[in-house]
């Protein structure tokens, strides 16, 4: 059977295509679209040209779907349609739009989620798992394969650049204020927390942050890995940007131009209040765990896991 999943976030709109057979889920296709939805909430709410965005994806979506003979697709949404204060409107604006209905996962069952589609093909044994997305964070504390505690901060890449950032590159002052409001986040959902010496990175700010490690550093293109060492060292080296530095950043992440330093940023201030010191990039994370979760209705604890089989898109 093939099941595609959409994933409505703040920050891009992704469509995942998966075939399910014989115990084996292999991603067929990945399509990304850069819709900002972050960007069209005014006073809390999700402006209509931001629904029409939200539709517009979705429809192409639909319509690739269609061309491509597979009716089913699923479609959920995180903090994109979950922290504004018209929900049901965008909801049902894009059920009346595509005929899609969306599902609106609260912080904890996308935490939850995240992990659940990590653990799949990952070495997750103990440690931290941090879903760095456009609009929210989810944090999960795991200790054997096994989730000890779950929370999902409002703050995000895109988020913090929209709340934080003047123009293009966040000044002295700028940098400090989305340290605080990542730490104020913390402080209110996560204050009892445990070190964790390891961080598995879910999301595109830390597939990001490798990718730019990588260039930075010389090291291969598919490593998938950072130190805290590396990660203080990009910052320093971007905190002022010259020419070489920019134009590394636009070969490398050139969609993530604006919300890498941000991203960046809130990743080194959860390092630091965990006392981390490594990072490891999921290829698989919340469309995974909905795919298993809410479509196959897998167990969550197997004697042997679905193996998931990527392929880059």
């Amino acid at each position: 059977m093939i099941y595609g999943i959409a994933d409505v976030g703040s920050n891009t709109v992704r469509l995942s295509i998966y075939k399910c057979e014989g115990g084996e889920v292999r991603l067929l296709m990945n399509r990304k679209t850069m819709a900002g939805l972050a960007g069209y909430v005014r006073h809390g709410a999700l402006t209509p040209e931001g629904i029409e965005v939200a539709c517009q994806t979705l429809q192409g979506y639909r319509s690739l779907m269609d061309n491509l003979e597979l009716p089913d697709l699923r479609v959920f949404a995180t903090a994109s349609l979950r922290n504004i204060s018209n929900t049901e409107e965008a909801v049902g604006a894009v059920m009346a739009a595509t005929g899609l209905r969306v599902d609106v996962l609260s912080g904890r069952e996308e935490a939850e989620l995240s992990f659940r589609g990590a653990i799949q093909n990952a070495g997750l044994y103990n440690g931290l798992l941090v879903d760095l997305g456009g609009g929210s964070t989810e944090l999960v504390a795991y200790r054997n394969r096994t989730i000890q505690s779950a929370c999902s901060l409002s703050v995000g890449s895109l988020s913090l650049f929209s709340r934080h950032v003047e123009k293009l590159w966040p000044d002295k002052g700028e940098r400090r204020a989305i340290r605080r409001a990542v730490e104020d986040q913390l402080d209110q959902f996560a204050p009892q927390r445990a070190p964790a010496r390891h961080i598995c990175g879910v999301g595109g700010t830390v597939r990001a942050a490798c990718k730019v490690a990588n260039v930075l550093f010389g090291r291969p293109a598919e490593d998938r890995s950072l130190d805290r060492v590396e990660l203080k060292e990009m910052l320093r080296r971007l905190k002022k940007p010259e020419k070489a530095e920019l134009r590394l950043l636009l070969k490398t992440v050139p969609d993530r131009i604006h919300t890498i330093i941000p991203g960046l940023l809130a990743l080194d201030t959860i390092v630091r209040a965990y006392g981390a010191q490594t990072i490891t990039a999921s290829a698989c994370g919340v469309r995974e765990g909905y795919l298993l979760d809410r479509v196959l209705r897998e167990p969550a604890v197997k004697p042997a896991n679905t193996a998931i089989t990527e392929r880059e898109g």
